[in-house]
This record gives structure tokens, sequence and C-alpha cells, in this order.
């Protein structure tokens, strides 16, 4: 097995530390040395500045349970014949029909093709690839990964574009309501971070009282990643002291601040609070990306200002 993949001398494990979170990828098959060969075989691999992260499983009950644990594999590496000729196909049909998941690449790998012949296996079950285990050069699998990938990564900001634009028009009915406007911001930040930041966490405080009062009120208005479960909380009890003390400093600017981790951008309103925006980067943003960020920080903020301006209040006749 390890001379038909091609191997030499392997280099640094993939999955282990890394500043980016790895993809993960799950590889199902009950001889063990598929599991070495496989990840020495994909030694090094980085795709979209993040390496790979493997789980295993070693039988078709073990991945369905695997899988029900662990909703963001990426790509899995599925064995037909397992415990019984099938249990590959069931994990399949458990993925799809009972988890619903239509988003994990699925690749099948067999070594008795007669058991599940290939034309069968594609016109009736949900999978993304078939692969004889003899034709797996380490070439092969590492393009296989790598196109797996690259499906997932666009099936995944499309589905965030998607929930991000619904969250767009459901708040839109609604805009001249600063609660609906939160809204806004949450689902306009989601189509953003799909678009630009796929990996990346973001989130937007409204900051009131003056930048140099220390008890003013910093709330959590919309989030991402890291950050979602925090919306519509105090910022102080939920972000790390050192996001804080970065907030609260850089509400004593005007405009965009760029480190090599983060970005932060700061629009301050009339009535003398702020809409702080907070957004982990790379260091290598690009320009135009650097522009449509510092767009959707502007055009919320202008938007927020308007409707505390314009609203009716609840005395306004309507």
């Amino acid at each position: 097995m390890t001379d038909l993949l091609g191997l030499h001398e392997p280099s640094t494990h993939t999955d282990g530390p890394d500043r980016a979170i790895p993809w993960l990828v799950l590889v199902v098959d009950d001889d063990p040395e598929v599991h070495s060969v496989t990840r020495l075989a994909l030694d090094g691999f980085r795709f979209a500045g993040r390496g790979l992260r493997f789980l295993h499983a070693h039988s078709g009950a073990a991945a369905r349970q695997m899988l029900g644990e662990h909703r963001d594999v990426a790509v899995m590496l599925l064995d037909v014949v397992m415990e019984s000729d099938g249990s590959g196909l069931e994990v399949v049909e458990y993925v799809r029909n009972v988890l619903g998941n239509s988003f994990l690449r699925i690749v099948l790998r067999t070594g008795q093709p007669g058991q599940a012949p290939e034309v069968d296996v594609i016109t009736r079950y949900d999978i993304n690839d078939y692969k004889h285990k003899t034709e797996l050069t380490r070439e092969r699998l590492f393009t296989t990964i790598y196109t797996s990938l690259s499906t997932y990564r666009d099936l995944m900001m499309l589905d965030a574009n998607r929930r991000g634009l619904e969250q767009v028009i459901e708040a839109s009915a609604r805009i001249f309501e600063l609660r609906s406007l939160d809204h806004f911001a949450q689902g306009v930040l989601e189509q953003l971070i799909a678009l630009l930041l796929f990996d990346a966490d973001a989130v937007v405080v409204h900051a009131s009282g003056l930048a140099t009062e220390a008890n003013g009120e910093l709330r959590i208005v919309a989030g991402t990643g890291t950050f979602s479960a925090m919306v519509g909380h105090e910022a102080r009890a939920e972000l790390s002291p050192e996001m804080v003390i970065q907030i609260e400093q850089a509400r004593r600017m005007v405009g965009f601040e760029y480190s090599p981790r983060h970005f932060i951008g700061v629009q301050h309103a009339s009535d003398g609070s702020d809409l702080v925006f907070y957004v982990t980067i790379g260091p290598s943003m690009s320009a135009p990306d650097r522009r449509l960020l510092e767009m959707f920080c502007r055009n919320v903020a202008i938007a927020r200002e308007n409707v505390r301006r314009f609203a009716p209040t609840p005395d306004t006749p309507p």
C-alpha cells in the first residue's frame, strides 16, 4: 500500500497545531494501514491557507457516530466494504437522508469494485467521487482532496450568503426599527464574511456614552463565528479583556485600523455613541477587500444614524 502511493520521507504533520483552523477529513476504513498511508500521503497538504485535521473510523457504525458529533467534516474518504458488504453505502444514506448534510464531500474508495459497481453507485447514491484504491497514487489523492475542499468551501460560502440575504430581506421590511437594523447588520455581516473572509470571525459593537467614559455600555449587535452566540450581550462580559481594551482605545479615533491579525473600524454617531466593527483577518487582505470592508462599516453606520433621526416616535401619528 505504501509503495502504491509513492511515499517517501514525510514532512511536518498537517493535523498538528496551526494558527488557521484546519479542514476536517474523516477517513473510514477497516484497514489500519489505509489510515496511516492516507495521513502520510497528505502530509504537508494545505488549501486556502489551512491544513488538515484527520478523524478516523474503522467501521460504518463508528463513522455514523462520528459524523453525528462533528457536523463540520469537509471531506470523507469512505470504504465500501467493512463490517458488511454495504457498510459504506449505508453511511452515505445516513449522511444525506438522516443528517440532511448535502455539503460534506464523499469520496468512495473500494478495493473490491465488483461489490459496488461504479456506474450503479454513481447513479443511485449521492456521492461526489468514486475511486479504486489501486489508482489512488499520492498525486491523485492530493488532487481529489484539493478539488473536494474547493467545492465544499464554495458551497458553504453560498449557504452563508443565502442565510445572510434572508436576514437582510426580513429586516428590510421593518428597516425603521433599531432592532430590525441590528438584524440587517447581522445579515450583511454574514454575507460580507462569506464573500471575503470565509474563516474569519467578526463582531459589531454599539458603544454608548463618550469614549472617555469607562461605564458606557458596549452591546454586541451582530457577530459571526465565535461571536455569533454573543449577540445582544454586554461586550465586557463576553469578549476577551484584550479585545475590550482594543475597542475602547479605537473609539478615541475615527476611521479604520489594520493590524496583522485584526481590523477595527469606528463610526461615530451624532448622539455621542459609536459603532465599532472588529474583524479577525490575515495579513494578506487585498486592497479591494479592504475597501469593501470599510464600505460596509460606513453604510451600516449611516443606516443606523438615519433610523435614529427619522424613525417615527411612539407619539408620531402613522
